[in-house]
């Protein structure tokens, strides 16, 4: 039987992920010192994993090149992908927020066509249909708190942790939109072709997570 190709999403997932599978029981000594190697062998686990760019965790799972992946809730609603999304993690917490300039009221009744910046376009798009709200969604790649200092936008759309960056810029929260955490998904094919292998897997996982 081939190995489960695992994809983990490179920096602070990885390394929870790791600690993870090594509360699971796992033999993770190979991660330690990786090197440049994308691919690593976890023969015990009866996998291999992959070392990749969230988006890119997202995309390998869903045309099957891996056969589960590890990956922020943020990712996956950007991607609006087919996936099994099978555990929360319960680490990587932040949350979706609406941000906008100190004293400004986003929400004022009669107020012009807003313009909300975001670097995730389909998440923000979403929720202001959600809202029944016309607004026009800016994409933004770098720093997004920008767009309102610059007069680009009225709000933004971005994920918060400790909101310290937003008042670092004169900018505050005006409407939590929802949680974000560390998912794991499945493959559908992956699912239904491997099922007990990813059940069993995902057993000594949850147990590790219970324990």
């Amino acid at each position: 039987m081939n190995p489960l190709v695992i994809a983990l999403t490179k920096g602070r997932l990885q390394k929870k992920t790791v600690e993870l599978f090594e509360k699971a029981g796992f033999d993770c000594a190979v991660f330690s010192d990786p090197g440049r190697k994308l691919v690593l062998e976890m023969p015990d686990a009866g996998a291999k994993v992959v070392l990749a760019k969230a988006a890119d965790v997202v995309t390998y799972v869903d045309h099957g090149v891996c056969d589960i992946g590890v990956v922020g809730k943020d990712t996956i609603l950007e991607a609006g992908r087919s996936l099994y999304e099978v555990m929360d993690l319960g680490f990587g917490k932040c949350r979706f927020a609406l941000a906008v300039k100190e004293g400004e009221d986003f929400f004022a009744p009669g107020k012009y066509r807003r313009r909300v910046a975001s670097k995730y376009p389909a998440v923000a798009a979403r929720y202001f249909l959600e809202q029944r709200m016309d607004v026009e969604i800016i994409k933004i790649e770098g720093s997004v708190e920008l767009a309102p200092l610059l007069g680009l936008a009225d709000g933004i759309v971005d994920l918060v942790e400790t909101g310290q960056t937003l008042r670092e810029n004169g900018l505050v929260i005006a409407r939590d939109i929802l949680p974000v955490s560390a998912r794991m998904v499945v493959n559908l094919a992956s699912m239904k072709m491997r099922k007990q292998e990813i059940l069993n897997l995902l057993d000594r996982l949850k147990g590790a997570m219970e324990g």
